[in-house]
C-alpha cells in the first residue's frame, strides 16, 4: 500500500510516540497546529520539543528528510529547522521497522540526514553517521546528560537503554 504524505506523517508520529511510550519516556502532543514540533518528549523531567519525519532506506542507508516543505500561492516554501525551535529529530523507517531521534545539535541546517546501516564501501569514516548510534532509547540518555547542552555521544552506548 501507497501512503500519502500526511498518512505517512500520521503512521511516523503514532510509530514514534509508541517507541518512545516503551522506553519510558513521557510523551505529549501538542492541542494545537501551526507549530514547528509535532511531539513533546518528557525525559528525566526535561522537555525536548520533536519534529516528527517518515524515513526511508536504500543501498544500507536511512534518509531522512530535515526540512518542512508546503504550497503557497507563491509557490512551495522550503525552511530548515533550528535549535530555537525544537531540540531534535524523531524519524520514523517503515522499511526497518525502527526509530531515530536526530539531535538538532547534530543536524542544524542540514536539509537532509543520511545515517548508515553498515560501513562505507570506501573506507570513509570522517563524516559518517551509523544510524545504531542514532536509535530512539539514545533520547533517555540525553535527558540524564543534559547540562546546558545536549550531549548524546558518551561511553555508554547510545543504543543500551532498555
Amino acid at each position: 500500500m501507497e501512503f500519502t504524505s500526511s498518512q505517512k506523517g500520521g503512521l511516523a508520529e503514532l510509530k514514534i510516540a509508541a517507541a518512545a511510550a516503551d522506553l519510558g519516556i513521557g510523551v505529549l502532543r501538542p492541542m494545537t497546529e501551526g507549530l514547528r514540533y509535532d511531539l513533546v518528549f518528557d525525559v528525566a523531567g526535561t522537555l525536548l520539543r520533536v519534529q516528527c519525519k517518515w524515513a526511508t532506506v536504500k543501498d544500507d542507508v536511512v534518509s531522512v528528510p530535515l526540512r518542512t516543505s508546503r504550497h503557497t500561492p507563491a509557490g512551495y516554501v522550503r525552511t530548515l529547522y533550528s535549535a530555537d525551535e525544537i531540540e531534535g529529530f524523531a524519524a520514523y523507517c517503515r522499511a526497518l521497522d525502527s526509530c531515530f531521534f536526530l539531535p538538532i545539535a547534530d543536524f542544524d541546517g542540514r536539509s537532509k540526514a543520511h545515517l548508515r546501516l553498515g560501513p562505507a564501501r570506501n573506507g570513509q569514516l570522517h563524516g559518517v553517521k551509523m544510524a545504531g548510534e542514532y536509535l530512539l532509547g539514545a533520547v533517555a540518555q540525553l535527558g540524564e546528560r543534559r547540562a546546558g547542552s545536549a550531549k548524546v555521544r558518551g561511553s555508554i552506548p547510545l543504543s543500551s537503554t532498555p
